[in-house]
């Protein structure tokens, strides 16, 4: 098939896709209200998913059913909590590790990422992190967690700069758990001073990108009003390079009278037939005013998609 006649069909498929199907959903009747702040793919339609107010250190596992052709969530279903018995030290990202068929999750509170069986219980093993990232504020520790299966490195990095600092150190760990490289992020910079800012996710792509994803919110005191500005980069990491990134996404979301759609999305995975599966962070269903947003959105790096809720 020549280069124009693979683009024609790709072109042909997304415009069979509604725009409505990039939109939001919730489940309310069978996603419990919570603070999900990471995803991953464990196959077989299930997924492992963290939520960082948890009573207890451990993840969910969802069974989720898509529509990959349409870009839609048919539908979910809750297959438990698997807990480890000890504290919920604010996990915030999970990824999956195919070499043991095991988990890790990275927690903000002590800027750790340990690995778990699939039955909840930690193996002992962690990720062998800098000092230097244990010492981050608990507030702005480690966010994200990715795991590149192609190319057998594992993606982390803090929320925000350090203390005097404008930039971010992405990290990268072999499989033996091993810092292996070290790369240079410029964040964004907050809209005004009444944003919060920060990177809730990384995503590795199959074909060597990796996604940063940023979030900017802006949260009122009486609440309606709220905003968010959700910005998807790509980069290709590199040794020893600053890193350059090119936007790919962006969507915002608020919260009014008449409208519920603000989401503070926080975790992110890819899946199979193309597509990115993004969770947001509810407060637990904050006062009734929130909901536990899922969003499926396309990978396909010459599609650029602005959408507003």
């Amino acid at each position: 098939m020549t280069g124009f006649r693979r683009f024609q069909n790709m072109l042909i498929a997304v415009l069979m896709v509604p725009l409505s199907a990039y939109s939001q959903q919730h489940f309310p009747k069978v996603v419990p209200a919570g603070n999900y702040s990471g995803i991953c793919d464990l196959g077989n339609q299930r997924y492992a998913v963290v939520n960082d107010k948890a009573e207890t250190d451990g993840f969910h596992v969802f069974r989720i059913d898509i529509d990959s052709i349409r870009g839609r969530i048919v539908n979910i279903q809750h297959e438990g909590y698997r807990s480890s018995g000890l504290p919920n030290c604010d996990m915030e990202a999970i990824c999956f590790f195919p070499p043991s068929g095991t988990v890790f999750i990275a927690s903000e509170r002590d800027s750790e990422v340990n690995e778990y069986s699939l039955d909840g219980r930690r193996t002992g093993r962690r990720l062998e992190m800098p000092e230097y990232v244990r010492e981050a504020n608990r507030n702005y520790g480690l966010e994200s967690l990715c795991y590149d299966a192609e190319r057998h490195r594992f993606y982390t990095t803090l929320e925000r700069p350090l203390k005097g600092d404008s930039t971010l150190q992405i990290l990268s760990f072999n499989d033996q758990l091993q810092l292996a490289e070290t790369y240079t992020y410029v964040p964004d910079v907050p809209i005004n001073r009444k944003y919060y800012q920060g990177v809730s996710e990384l995503c590795a792509l199959s074909d060597g990108r990796l996604l940063v994803l940023e979030r900017q919110i802006r949260v009122p005191r009486l609440k309606l009003g709220a905003k968010s500005v959700i910005r998807l980069y790509e980069v290709f990491p590199a040794s020893n390079t600053l890193l350059e990134k090119r936007l790919v996404r962006e969507f915002k979301t608020r919260l009014t009278l008449t409208g519920r759609k603000f989401a503070n999305y926080e975790g992110a995975c890819r899946i199979s037939g193309g597509w990115l599966l993004m969770v947001a962070d509810s407060q637990n269903q904050y006062k009734g005013m929130l909901r536990d947003w899922f969003l499926l959105t396309p990978l396909d790096r010459n599609m650029s998609i602005f959408n507003s809720f």
